[in-house]
């Protein structure tokens, strides 16, 4: 947390982003949101929120989206499903990376809404996207599950949100 660029064109707001490293929406279990383009470091923030959180003797879990949903899949088939959402229910801090690259499958979209149902209220959820939130709706596919999924995540969740251009950009033309 304390390699965070603040000078970086991305729209970080450095008084909310230090609130958001003190913790306190994650002892009160709620959710955070960080939105924006990609390359403008919302992957990385969101660990640093994370590397805090460790620090603060608070349990935390990285995944990208994508490759949680496929390892939920092959758990159901395995017969592993019961113990991998009991684990995923008791972190403190569950960080979904890469929110939104594609559209859920009737699989995904109950393994989610089961996964936030478990932790409402209870323990902390971060996504990330590229995706505004207004369409998220329409990418979870289904109106009466994208209800239920969008009610336990984001309505009362903080929101982060980026903008500029790519960071990888400018690493890149500095080492060229």
């Amino acid at each position: 947390p304390e390699d965070v660029d603040y000078r970086a064109a991305r729209g970080l707001d450095r008084r909310l982003f230090d609130r958001l490293l003190k913790g306190d929406w994650i002892a009160a279990h709620e959710s955070l949101a960080i939105i924006g383009p990609a390359g403008v470091g919302k992957s990385w923030l969101a660990c640093a929120i994370g590397h805090k959180a460790c620090r603060d003797n608070r349990s935390v879990l990285y995944t990208r989206l994508p490759r949680l949903i496929d390892d939920l899949s092959l758990a159901k088939g395995d017969g592993r499903i019961a113990a991998r959402m009991k684990s995923l229910a008791r972190v403190d801090l569950l960080i979904l990376d890469d929110w939104g690259l594609e559209p859920l499958d009737g699989n995904a979209r109950h393994h989610l809404l089961e996964i936030l149902e478990d932790r409402y209220g209870r323990r902390s959820t971060l996504v990330t996207s590229q995706l505004p939130v207004a369409r998220w709706f329409d990418l979870i596919g289904d109106p009466t599950y994208a209800d239920a999924i969008l009610d336990r995540l984001i309505h009362n969740a903080h929101r982060l949100e980026l903008s500029g251009e790519s960071m990888r950009r400018s690493t890149i033309s500095a080492a060229a």
